[in-house]
């Protein structure tokens, strides 16, 4: 599929949010489409190449998110990230206005269910700052710009992570969620990296 363009930004009754709800819809039918196959062929990819990432960046920490309903896969990561010996944390949400906290975890450990059915390490693990992340994404451009789900934590986690420290943030998506431009807010970060299904994109 080619990427999705952007006519909705040409006429003057859409504004930035009105069009990014509609984009993101868009390629979330479009994820919705991959089948079995795809999605297994990607997680193992992810595993791979992620951990090579890992290994490349030197970096201590690493955050995953834990995939939920029609995600790329991240479970294999995580495990070819423990064999590497590589510190683990999963993201906490703190509240829709607060950026993410990250706590250590490894498979093994226990786990709370929140909202959306995602899965978060207990108040008990330890806090962290990551070196690296991993990020989910409903769509992406090619020039790092990141369309989220709409509450911002990422973004807002990027920013005051990025205020303290080097980082690196690697956008997780297949290609079909490719769009080729993306509108922007003031308060958008940016991805350094995708890692797709099939590329590898360099975003800086």
């Amino acid at each position: 599929m080619r990427p999705i363009g952007l006519p909705s930004l040409t006429q003057n009754f859409m504004d930035i949010s009105s069009a990014k709800a509609a984009l993101r819809s868009q390629a979330l039918s479009r994820r919705g489409l991959i089948n079995g196959i795809e999605s297994r062929a990607f997680a193992q990819r992810l595993a791979n190449i992620g951990a090579g990432i890992v290994a490349e960046k030197k970096a201590g920490i690493v955050s995953v998110f834990w995939s939920i309903g029609t995600e790329p896969s991240t479970f294999q990561l995580l495990e070819n990230l423990a064999r590497q010996g590589v510190q683990t944390a999963l993201p906490v949400m703190q509240g829709r206005a607060a950026p993410l906290v990250f706590r250590l975890w490894k498979e093994g450990e226990p786990l709370a269910e929140v909202k959306w059915g995602i899965k978060e390490p207990l108040p008990s693990a330890r806090e962290v700052e990551p070196d690296l992340l991993f990020v989910p994404l409903a769509a992406y451009d090619r020039k790092g710009n990141r369309l989220g789900y709409g509450a911002g934590y990422y973004d807002r986690t990027l920013a005051k992570l990025r205020a303290k420290k080097s980082i690196t943030a690697v956008g997780v998506a297949y290609g079909i969620q490719e769009l080729q431009e993306i509108p922007t807010d003031s308060y958008d970060e940016k991805l350094d990296y995708l890692l797709t299904d099939h590329e590898w994109i360099i975003c800086k």
